[in-house]
């Protein structure tokens, strides 16, 4: 299996995973993409979650999966980490158009496929 085709199956796989976590709070990933060193998601949560605590448990429950499947870990381990401690977060609402996001990530998929 090529290096390219490593990254095109985790992709997928982490697509999955997003997904599903995002359904455990209510909430879905309406467009993502993802780079070797960072992840662009477009979230649609209800205002009953905070968006903090729907990325933080995404975050946290994806990190705990990646170690357990492609790190064959049982536990968890102190002081290893799958993803940086901070996240940019920005609202779409009736004012602004969700398109604008959308687009965004899709150009980035765009100029990243050849990663």
């Amino acid at each position: 299996m090529s290096t390219q085709d490593a990254v095109s199956e985790l992709r997928r796989h982490l697509g999955e995973v997003f997904r599903k976590l995002a359904l455990q709070k209510e909430s879905k990933v309406e467009e993502g993409h993802l780079t070797p060193d960072h992840v662009h998601m477009l979230l649609a949560i209800p205002p009953r979650y905070a968006m903090s605590q729907v990325v933080g448990f995404i975050k946290g429950k994806s990190a705990i999966h990646m170690a357990r499947v492609y790190g064959e870990r049982k536990r968890n381990f102190v002081g290893q980490h799958f993803w940086a401690r901070g996240f940019f977060v920005n609202t779409v609402g009736a004012t602004r158009t969700r398109s604008a996001p959308i687009s965004a990530i899709k150009r980035r998929k765009i100029r990243g496929s050849s990663n």
